[in-house]
């Protein structure tokens, strides 16, 4: 193969490091599928396939990372900034409770 852009290392190259840059996103496996196939026309099969080898490279880091996020089911939605404002949300309230 002269083109190796076209290659399918290059397209599974690719697919993982849209995953990685879903993982610094805080995503699970269901939002990243999601994503990739909305935002970068990623069949889900694929990007499954990926993800699942992923783990099985970096099997430490995927017990991990899912222990970090509170097992399977998503528990960061939103943004970073949605979460910040949300942080301060309940901040207010807290401070707003003691005002009695």
């Amino acid at each position: 193969m002269a083109d190796d852009s076209s290659s399918p290392a290059s397209y599974i190259r690719l697919v993982q490091h849209l995953i990685e840059k879903c993982i610094c996103y805080d995503m699970d496996k269901e939002e990243c599928v999601q994503a990739l196939e909305k935002h970068a026309n990623i069949m889900p099969a694929v990007t499954s396939t990926v993800w699942k080898e992923l783990e099985k490279e970096n099997r430490e880091f995927f017990e991990t990372y899912k222990k970090d996020r509170g097992g399977e089911s998503p528990s960061h939605k939103g943004s970073p900034s949605d979460q910040a404002s949300t942080s301060r949300n309940t901040d207010d309230n807290d401070n707003n409770d003691n005002d009695d």
